[in-house]
């Protein structure tokens, strides 16, 4: 696999791959926004469980995805957009990480530029 290839594996059980959105605004207020491109948002909890990860919304649709390596953990989003949020990812592995280590020390992320 080249260096820029981005393999993305979906580790969660059949019939467990979409996540309801139901309970998205209460944990809106404990999820601080560091990017937002293309009507996608991208999401850190703070404090959140390993392996270290985002969540990325479009419409309905949310998933939670590792960055070291990118890959999904959990949910679905359409192709074209789980494509530009792989993209994404991977060109800022090392913002993601710093913003990871930022929320488990329980201070505020930094905002990640959009992708253009």
């Amino acid at each position: 696999m080249n260096q820029g290839a981005v393999r993305l594996h979906n580790h969660v059980p059949s019939g467990a791959n979409r996540r309801s959105t139901e309970d998205l605004p209460q944990r809106v207020s404990e999820m601080p926004e560091i990017s937002r491109f293309m009507g996608i948002v991208v999401r850190m909890y703070f404090a959140d469980h390993e392996p270290p990860h985002f969540h990325a919304s479009y419409g309905g649709s949310e998933c939670q995805f590792r960055f070291m390596p990118v890959g999904v953990l959990a949910g679905s989003l359409p192709p074209r957009v789980l494509a530009l949020v792989a993209e994404w990812a991977t060109l800022h592995q090392d913002e993601l990480h710093q913003n990871w280590r930022r929320l488990q020390a329980n201070q505020p992320p930094l905002p990640i530029q959009p992708l253009e």
